[in-house]
């Protein structure tokens, strides 16, 4: 089986059809790693300093908690041509903890084959990144192409 024969296409999607993905384990070195190459700031990068932060301890970036999302949707939604996004909406509802096990649910909601681009169409998803506790750490809601295979 090659690679392209794992991959799906928009004829193999439906409304309501789930995925989730595996999960990934967080520690402080991580967020530590990424704050300081992307959001430094004391309460992702100071385990000291963020005690006297809103959050009252050291917590990933959202934005940290969106590639990692990003990551397992990547090997947990294999679409044919990658996870290409027109539009997004995200929210935070929690922080991510150091020690915290992140894993993506994700459902998509509706399909519209594309009236001007036969070989695609419109897919929009809803995805929610939830730790070991069932806590929802971020949501997304993405509207991304999706080819069909040609024939």
């Amino acid at each position: 089986m090659t690679k392209d024969d794992k991959c799906l296409y928009l004829e193999d999607l439906q409304v309501g059809q789930r995925f989730e993905s595996g999960p990934h384990a967080l520690d402080a070195e991580q967020i530590k790693r990424f704050a300081a190459d992307f959001d430094p700031q004391p309460f992702h990068t100071d385990e000291e300093a963020a005690k006297g932060s809103f959050f009252g301890s050291l917590a990933a970036s959202g934005w940290h908690t969106a590639a990692i999302t990003m990551r397992l949707l990547t090997e947990s939604v294999p679409l044919a041509g990658g996870l290409i996004g027109a539009k997004t909406e995200m929210t935070w509802p929690r922080p991510t903890w150091p020690g915290s096990t992140l894993h993506v649910e994700s459902e998509i909601e509706s399909i519209t084959p594309s009236r001007s681009k036969p070989d695609r169409g419109i897919v929009v998803m809803f995805s929610k990144t939830l730790d070991q506790d069932g806590e929802v750490l971020q949501t997304l809601r993405v509207t991304m192409i999706a080819f069909k295979r040609i024939p």
